[in-house]
């Protein structure tokens, strides 16, 4: 497999980039008018890029408390078997709970850091005692509930 390095890219791939990461919806047309290209030369760009691995999807931004999920929470979770199978097992499981939007394998006192999204202290509950208590392997479980979100961005600095 070809790897492709951001040393790859010049200023009209960084550019168009930086405008489909802010907005995921814009025309052709419009992006390259933006960027000094033709409509063809952009689509051309843009294909590229998405076959390179430079842009992996786009999504559309859910309003998680408009849908009733209220309790966004992080929760670090401890291994007592770091063997691989046993991790492969884990992650696997892990990403198979659809509150789990997020997981990281982490350094320090905890393995993995999940960033959960649930609707109520209940499901907090059930999540915890049902889903993740109940893994192979897990050994130490600490949640952390989430009381204001002060950045929430996905957007990398590309200028």
């Amino acid at each position: 497999m070809l790897r492709y390095s951001y040393t790859d890219l010049d200023e009209t791939d960084l550019a168009i980039l930086d405008i489909v990461q802010h907005d995921g919806r814009v025309s052709n047309a419009e992006l390259a008018r933006r960027v000094n290209l033709s409509p063809p030369a952009t689509h051309v760009r843009v294909r590229r890029l998405e076959e390179q691995g430079f842009i992996e999807d786009y999504v559309a931004l859910l309003n998680r408390e408009h849908l009733g999920f209220d309790l966004l929470c992080l929760v670090q979770v401890s291994l007592t078997v770091h063997q691989f199978e046993q991790i492969e097992e884990f992650r696997k499981r892990v990403s198979a709970l659809p509150e789990v939007l997020e997981c990281y394998h982490i350094t320090g006192e905890f393995d993995y850091l999940l960033k959960v999204a649930l609707r109520n202290r209940k499901d907090l509950e059930r999540f915890v005692v049902n889903e993740l208590t109940p893994l192979s392997g897990v050994s130490r479980i600490y949640s952390c509930l989430v009381l204001t979100e002060v950045k929430v961005d996905n957007y990398l600095p590309l200028n």
